[in-house]
Formats: structure tokens, sequence, C-alpha cells
């Protein structure tokens, strides 16, 4: 006699499924069974994932705007001037520069030698970068380099952005 390929599985959320095993070694077919009838069944299982997924993005969301709401203050408290480019942009180089300038004073100043004066004028460097792509590019880097990537930035001499027009 044949080990069966046709499995009736019970699942955890009470919904009942035939399911063919014939792919599986014969020898696997009960243990992978018992497995089954302890998961969700695939319509119960892809609506738990979509809740899921709904929730995560909600959350995003609402992060993304406590943020938001965060970095647009910070930017009016310091007198940081409004940036380029597109509006979804925008609203992510304003988080970037956010994010970059206060952990570079945290770093430099807080912890850091950098005295109040020498972050002024770093700080001053900054309020010339409008362009919400830089912001945004430099996003991964050390608080450390910010000084130089300003400067390398705001250089006179900087060639255009595509050499090649």
């Amino acid at each position: 006699m044949a080990v069966k390929t046709i499995w009736h599985i019970t699942h955890s959320c009470a919904h009942e499924t035939d399911r063919d095993l014939s792919d599986r070694p014969a020898d696997r077919r009960a243990g992978f069974a018992d497995w089954l009838a302890k998961q969700l069944c695939t319509d119960c299982w892809r609506a738990a994932k979509d809740g899921d997924e709904q929730d995560k993005a909600a959350w995003l969301a609402a992060k993304r705007a406590e943020e938001q709401a965060e970095s647009e203050a910070w930017s009016e408290q310091y007198r940081m001037p409004p940036l380029e480019g597109t509006e979804r942009a925008i609203a992510w180089g304003i988080r970037c520069r956010h994010q970059i300038l206060a952990a570079a004073y945290t770093a430099l100043v807080l912890e850091g030698g950098t005295s109040e004066a020498e972050w002024e004028k770093v700080e001053e460097a900054a309020r010339s970068i409008t362009r919400a792509g830089w912001w945004i590019d430099q996003r991964s880097s050390a608080p450390e380099d910010l000084a130089e990537l300003l400067q390398a930035a705001t250089a006179a001499d900087r060639p255009t952005e595509n050499p090649y027009f």
C-alpha cells in the first residue's frame, strides 16, 4: 500500500483544506501535514500578513510625520533656509539635514573638542547648501566628515554637477 499523497489538514484557524503532498518524500509527508495543521490556512495567513503590512505602513507614516514636524521646527529654530528640489526630496532633505547636523553637533561639540564658535562656522556653511539632494546624499556620512563635506560643496572652483555637460 502506498503512502497517501492527499492529506486533509485542519489548520489552527479551523479552516480545512486537502493538500497534495506528493512533491515531498513519503517519509516526510506526515510530519509536514502535522506542521501545516499548526499554521494558518493560506487565506488567513495572507490576511494576517496584509494586516501586519498595513499596521507597519501606518506606524511608518506616523513616525515619518513626527520626524518631519520635528525637523521643520528645528529648521525654523536654527534659521535654516528652505531647500530646493521636488516636494518629496525637500521633505526627505529636511529630515536628513536635521539628522546630519544634530549628529555632528553631538559628536563634535558635546562629545568632541569643537568649540561653539567653530560650530557656528560649520552651521553657517550648512545654511549655504539648499539643494535637498545634497543632504540626502550625505545621510550616511560620518559626523566627523561634515566640515570637509561642506567645504567641498561650497568651494568656488567646484566643477559642475555632471562634468560631461
